[in-house]
């Protein structure tokens, strides 16, 4: 399994549309986002989910209640103190067969307090990313739509894998906005 570079992300988005839209380089404005090195820096849109937990006693992963999010289109969002948003990213991806991703934070919420989760984008998932934003501090912690939140690094396999994300008619599989926990 090998990291791809650069070369390799320009090349794959350009001719299979695997990141769209797509900066071939590094935008520096704000919070940095476009190809980097060996990855892509990823950028929120303007769509959150603010968790509002005023009626609820417990998260229950499997009965996710939409109830409990007030969904906003902003230009930027407050997180609460240790509570947690919802959003998207800006871009929707196509994850060729042989390849898997990895998503880290970016090290500027890091810095904050935010802890930035995203699966791995399974081989021939497509879709926009739903992300999680932790806010870890004591006070709220604001979010910017349309700059860099997270990189994804990815590797591509020695073998193309037997059965794909597409294959199993995962349940996330093209998802167009942000999208609540499944069950099945």
């Amino acid at each position: 399994m090998s990291v791809k570079s650069d070369r390799w992300i320009i090349d794959i988005s350009r001719r299979n549309k695997m990141i769209a839209p797509f900066s071939s380089e590094q935008v520096r404005e704000g919070i940095s986002y476009g190809v980097s090195s060996y990855g892509y820096d990823i950028s929120l849109a303007d769509e959150f989910k603010i968790f509002e937990p005023s009626n609820i006693r417990e998260i229950d992963p499997k009965k996710h209640n939409a109830a409990c999010f007030r969904d906003i289109k902003a230009d930027s969002v407050l997180i609460p103190a240790n509570s947690y948003i919802l959003g998207r990213s800006r871009e929707y991806f196509r994850i060729p067969r042989d390849v898997i991703t990895i998503c880290t934070g970016k090290s500027t919420y890091a810095r904050s307090g935010v802890i930035v989760n995203v699966t791995p984008f399974e081989p021939e998932w497509e879709g926009f990313a739903t992300i999680s934003l932790s806010n870890t501090a004591p006070v709220p912690v604001r979010i910017y739509a349309h700059e860099g939140v997270a990189q994804l690094i990815f590797l591509e396999a020695s073998e193309v894998c037997e059965i794909s994300y597409r294959d199993k008619k995962g349940k996330y599989q093209a998802q167009k906005k942000i999208t609540l926990s499944k069950s099945e």
